[in-house]
């Protein structure tokens, strides 16, 4: 059954252009729609969660999503939005990312099923290698004018004056590969529809002139706002950059602490386009909020279901406890459940020292630890009046002045945690 995909985007905010008669084409039948991924990484962040969620729900509608690695696009740059050209690669790196990339996508699109509406994996790289720059410049090109291409934004801003970088003609020739792919998917594929950010438009109605010219056809142009953020700054990143969906790039626990940390204005943005909830829910969940700001009700929600998403039920569990170790809810059992990345991001920031092996296997009396080996305290007398004031904790439990440190207190054979009050934290490290 077909359901009403612009509309759905509609109300969940990711319609930014619709091309006239793309509504209707969509209801008549199944149509297939197009995606491109940029393949320089073995992974894709969140700035590409807004491309993916418009693939999941355009399958959702009973539709048929192609998901297209941009192998031979990836090898010239899109001039889009960027002021430099990128790196190149080689094949076998881009095969490598294609593969990684198809993992992350089928977290949110249905590659296996055997329904018509089954999610294909693309690379124009496949159809690109064959093509000789002359058969191109014959074949494609001339249906394509100079000033209909220097027409395009992404083209402008780039030969504008106030450009320091200019472009070279393998960017120029961008638009020209990026339409060929939505003319051959076009032909191949039965695929009527290209998607993307807003910033696409011009290489996706470059694509929609080459299916009227060469291929006598129609094709369509749907595109989403690019996603910006209440306070100015850029969408996707954080203090160490991008946020990655690969869990060796971005801990789980890092991943849903950005979403937890997002604005109330951004969390109801983000939680229209980020999940997959419906109206109803959604609307709840921003009536609860507003009630009870504090209790950051739609931000917990939105981390919730995009952790789950992206990594596991199980993932979203350890991010929630060690989301909790900071403040006070823990045990020592919790801490060592960590493992040393998630240990490392929790306490990111935390002063730390180094110890050795040997002080940990003699016993190292808690007053060293505290002053003269790990200096988180300024002297024995002052770590003395801390245990007497019970206010030092190893490892989330209290201790006495006669506590010695052990081997079986290390988190991951390597970190102790120490910790005066609520919220005065170091870490001792065993080299």
């Amino acid at each position: 059954m077909i359901k009403n995909f612009v509309e759905e985007l509609t109300w969940r905010g990711m319609i930014h252009t619709v091309m006239p008669g793309a509504e209707a084409h969509l209801m008549e039948s199944m149509r297939s729609a197009y995606i491109g991924f940029d393949p320089t990484a073995d992974s894709l962040h969140i700035g590409n969660l807004v491309p993916i969620m418009l693939l999941a729900h355009y399958q959702r509608c009973g539709h048929k999503p192609i998901a297209l690695v941009g192998g031979a696009t990836g090898m010239i740059g899109d001039p889009s939005g960027k002021s430099n050209e990128r790196n190149l690669l080689d094949e076998k790196t881009l095969r490598h990312n294609q593969e990684a990339i198809k993992n992350q996508l089928a977290h949110f699109l249905d590659f296996e099923s055997h329904a018509d509406n089954a999610a294909i994996l693309v690379n124009n790289y496949d159809w690109m290698k064959e093509f000789s720059f002359l058969e191109f410049i014959r074949d494609v090109g001339k249906h394509i004018t100079v000033n209909y291409m220097m027409a395009k934004d992404s083209v402008k801003n780039r030969i504008s004056s106030e450009s320091s970088e200019g472009m070279s003609f393998t960017e120029f020739t961008y638009q020209l590969v990026q339409g060929y792919d939505f003319l051959h998917l076009y032909k191949a594929n039965n695929c009527s529809i290209q998607m993307g950010g807003s910033d696409q438009w011009g290489n996706i109605t470059t694509g929609t002139e080459l299916i009227r010219r060469i291929g006598n056809g129609k094709g369509y142009a749907i595109t989403c706002p690019l996603i910006t953020k209440s306070d100015g700054s850029k969408f996707g990143k954080s203090e160490g950059g991008n946020v990655w969906l690969d869990a060796n790039r971005t801990s789980p626990y890092k991943f849903y602490q950005y979403w937890l940390n997002s604005s109330d204005e951004d969390a109801e943005k983000y939680i229209k386009i980020f999940t997959f909830l419906d109206e109803a829910t959604i609307n709840t969940l921003i009536s609860e909020h507003n009630e009870a700001p504090h209790l950051r009700v739609l931000q917990k929600r939105l981390a919730e279901e995009i952790t789950t998403m992206v990594h596991s039920k199980e993932d979203l569990n350890n991010a929630i406890k060690a989301s909790n170790i900071l403040f006070g809810k823990s045990t020592s059992e919790d801490l060592k459940a960590l493992n040393e990345q998630t240990f490392l991001d929790v306490f990111d920031g935390v002063p730390q020292t180094e110890i050795t092996h040997d002080d940990v296997e003699n016993g190292l009396d808690v007053i060293a630890a505290l002053a003269e080996k790990g200096g988180f305290l300024k002297s024995n007398g002052e770590a003395r009046r801390a245990l007497k004031e019970n206010s030092i904790s190893i490892n989330k439990e209290k201790v006495k002045e006669d506590y010695k440190i052990t081997k079986e207190d290390l988190i991951n054979n390597k970190f102790i945690l120490l910790q005066r009050g609520k919220k005065n934290y170091f870490v001792l490290s065993v080299k």
